[in-house]
């Protein structure tokens, strides 16, 4: 049986670090992904979900270098929970539980300008250039 869920989005908010009563950490964050489409009429739309991210242990605590806004790649499995409020209420939950996290950074790279050139507009998406929090993958372990 397999439980995977791979992700790339921004933070929503500054990770919640909070150790439990047996010291245990454990980070929770919002990540949004973004997709584009073009609907029946030919107009572009862009759809955002908002994914509920939970790392625990070291990983929690690996957390705290992550901002709102910053670029991640996420693997995960997908986690359900169930608790009672006060009232006596049944609540849901549905979250990612991250076990490899990357940091990915934007990057404006411009060309040369001379005094009439303006700035390149041109983003690029790249690796941090550090190891995946969490992974024991190598480079060449990946089947592409």
């Amino acid at each position: 049986m397999l439980n995977k869920v791979t992700l790339i989005g921004n933070l929503g908010k500054d990770p919640e670090i909070r150790s439990l009563e047996s010291g245990v950490s454990r980070a929770n964050f919002t990540l949004a992904t973004n997709e584009s489409y073009k609907d029946r009429s030919g107009n572009w739309q862009k759809s955002t979900e908002w994914h509920d991210i939970v790392m625990w242990r070291s990983m929690a605590e690996r957390a705290k270098v992550l901002k709102k806004g910053m670029l991640v790649y996420i693997e995960g499995k997908l986690t359900h929970r169930k608790w009672t409020d006060k009232e006596g209420r049944d609540h849901y939950s549905t979250e990612i539980t991250a076990d490899v996290l990357r940091i990915l950074e934007k990057r404006e790279h411009t060309t040369p300008q001379s005094s009439s050139s303006a700035p390149s507009e041109e983003k690029k998406y790249e690796d941090s250039g550090t190891d995946a929090i969490g992974s024991e993958t190598s480079e060449d372990d990946l089947p592409f």
